[in-house]
């Protein structure tokens, strides 16, 4: 395991996106939001190419796009909320760096993502205007199915009270812990 890269996963709005940038700065490496690289590159939304090409290529997409970023050192990596649930990717992610998972429960999830279009898993929901209570059936199924993968991540980080800069300090020492006693 390389403690010079660091992948952040977790269920959307758990953080990555929010800790990244400012764990990366804090031990002066650089940062990548997987989605938005893809994005980039693609030249489209996730959204837009979860509607025009299906999720099984855009998971291809991911991982190409992961295998890529990976080549770099002193990195940290927001992954997608379902990164995750690819076994190859999986493999990838333990062998080539620290996986760090940002657990959130599903109030704080709902919460968050309530009134966001820009979740394809949830968009429909958002634009119906679904109950509260579909809303946490559907996180707890995905939660269901994508926490066993989470899990598999070296460090886990309760997400859901802690100020950012406290998640964010909190992940720094453990890392630099991790980089002193390999060096």
């Amino acid at each position: 395991m390389n403690n010079r890269r660091i992948f952040l996963c977790g269920f959307m709005t758990s953080g990555k996106s929010t800790i990244g940038p400012i764990l990366a700065n804090v031990l002066g490496w650089s940062f990548y939001d997987l989605d938005k690289v893809i994005e980039k590159e693609q030249s489209k939304t996730i959204v837009d190419i979860f509607k025009d090409s299906g999720e099984e290529e855009f998971r291809k997409i991911e991982c190409e796009t992961l295998r890529r970023l990976i080549d770099e050192e002193s990195i940290v990596v927001s992954l997608g909320g379902g990164t995750m649930a690819n076994k190859q990717n999986v493999e990838l992610l333990k062998s080539s760096g620290t996986t760090i998972y940002l657990k959130i429960s599903p109030e704080v999830i709902y919460k968050r993502i309530k009134n966001k279009i820009d979740r394809p898993a949830f968009r429909e929901f958002v634009l119906n205007e679904e109950s509260p209570e579909k809303f946490l059936d559907k996180i707890n199924k995905m939660l269901i199915e994508r926490e066993p993968y989470y899990l598999q991540s070296d460090l886990v980080i309760n997400t859901d009270a802690t100020k950012i800069g406290t998640t964010v300090d909190l992940i720094a020492k453990k890392i630099k812990k991790m980089i002193y006693e390999k060096d």
